[in-house]
């Protein structure tokens, strides 16, 4: 195997120029960066107008009077105001809980659910496992939990199999795209759903970095996401927007500081804040949550629509390049997994190389000999175990065998994968931004012509 890439060939036009003027970090160091589903990268300009922010600011912890506290709450209002606004979501219906992550906010709702005997938790085999991690908050309380399974390219089936009216308090949550093959899942199910009367969470985490999101125009009950995801800055900092009525149908099972109007010892009672300060335990992350309008503001001026249309050249670009690379033999060297054209999928792109007689090349070696050559593509199953088993067919008599057999502290990729007979246990991905141009592509393609027998 041969491996070489390039000089880096000079930034595209249009959004391209961005480039040169936000992210000369890129050219600067060879970087070819191809995991905008892992992170974003942050706009230089995000970075240096926080900086300066906060070197003429005086910030405070928000639960006091004083001049620094009540500067930190006007930011933290503000910043509500700027996440309602760019999602498009009307103020006297939605609200916005500041949290740690995507993951932090569907916890928040996970744990204060009223799950009983008696609800349903309809989750789809293809989550993210921050999504899969409610069903332990469900099947604690006795409620049936419930999988939507997938078609062979990753698309939901039978989808109505698992509809039937509730009467006590269900959700049903899924993926607006795809974390592992960037296939985008109908955001009809919502109301579908509701009609049914499930609450409805929405992971938008992996869709919102490059497509446009009305809350006008759907209505889920809970949206999380990660706004490192979108803009790559800063880190820690992510939201749960929700309906007014479905946050206060949630029941926190603690309290913390400053979520509470009084907490007696003497008592033992408290009441909790209303609105989405009862949601925030300790301090926001202020100095976080104080980039959030300006980085928003900065996919604005861009346009998502504009956005959405750029990776989706990148994607179909990549998707047609692939496909034509084959072994002197006319196999294939890349297995996709999910849909292969660009009509229900994001800029997310699952696939395996295989050898000229089609066996799967380990991923983690794959993703090495990428790094050794300046390129960042991610491996393995991105935490999204339902999508990985329907994709690489996983037996699940056999894997359960397996995964009992390695036990606590013997789980590796490599020996799972080793027990199941050198089956595929991961995939490579390779995800699409506002930096990304045609020439990242032709590196990507070019390596990947590099495993050619």
């Amino acid at each position: 195997m041969s491996v070489t890439v390039r000089p880096r060939q000079r930034a595209d036009t249009g959004l391209g120029r961005l480039r040169a003027t936000e992210f000369a970090r890129l050219d600067r160091t060879g970087a070819v960066y191809l995991d905008y589903t892992g992170s974003a990268l942050y706009p230089e300009s995000l970075v240096e107008h926080h900086a300066a922010f906060l070197n003429n600011a005086v910030l405070g912890n928000p639960h006091s009077d004083n001049p620094a506290s009540t500067m930190s709450t006007e930011i933290i209002e503000g910043a509500r105001t700027a996440v309602l606004d760019f999602f498009d979501a009307d103020p006297s219906d939605y609200t916005v809980c500041f949290t740690a992550n995507a993951t932090a906010a569907f916890k928040l709702v996970a744990e204060s659910f009223p799950f009983s005997a008696a609800s349903r938790c309809v989750l789809t085999a293809d989550n993210h496992n921050s999504i899969n991690g409610m069903r332990e908050f469900a099947e604690r309380a006795g409620a049936e939990v419930v999988y939507v399974p997938l078609e062979d390219d990753l698309r939901l089936d039978d989808v109505d199999i698992s509809i039937r009216e509730v009467r006590a308090p269900s959700i049903f949550a899924f993926p607006a795209q795809s974390n592992f093959s960037g296939v985008q899942h109908p955001l009809e199910l919502i109301e579908e759903y509701q009609r049914y009367g499930y609450a409805v969470v929405l992971d938008a985490a992996a869709f919102v970095p490059s497509n446009p999101l009305s809350l006008r125009n759907v209505r889920p009950d809970f949206v999380g996401v990660s706004f490192y995801k979108m803009f790559g800055y800063p880190t820690g900092v992510g939201a749960l927007i929700a309906k007014k009525t479905s946050l206060s149908a949630l029941c926190r099972p603690w309290f913390a500081g400053g979520a509470v109007d009084f907490a007696s010892v003497q008592h033992e009672i408290h009441q909790l804040l209303r609105g989405p300060e009862g949601f925030e335990d300790g301090t926001p992350n202020v100095i976080g949550v104080a980039a959030v309008p300006r980085g928003l503001r900065f996919l604005r001026e861009i346009g998502m629509r504009r956005l959405r249309a750029h990776v989706r050249t990148l994607t179909r670009r990549t998707l047609g390049g692939l496909s034509e690379i084959h072994h002197s033999n006319g196999q294939p060297v890349v297995r996709f997994y999910g849909p292969t054209d660009t009509n229900v999928r994001g800029a997310t792109i699952a696939f395996n190389l295989l050898s000229a007689s089609g066996l799967i090349r380990p991923y983690w070696e794959v993703e090495s000999a990428a790094a050794n050559v300046g390129i960042s593509i991610r491996g393995g199953c991105f935490c999204n175990p339902g999508a990985s088993e329907k994709a690489f067919r996983i037996d699940a008599g056999r894997s359960r065998e397996c995964l009992t057999r390695l036990g606590p502290g013997r789980y590796s990729p490599a020996r799972l994968s080793a027990c199941l007979g050198g089956d595929a246990v991961g995939a490579i991905r390779a995800s699409f931004g506002l930096a990304t141009t045609a020439a990242d592509v032709e590196q990507l393609l070019e390596f990947v012509g590099g495993f050619r027998e």
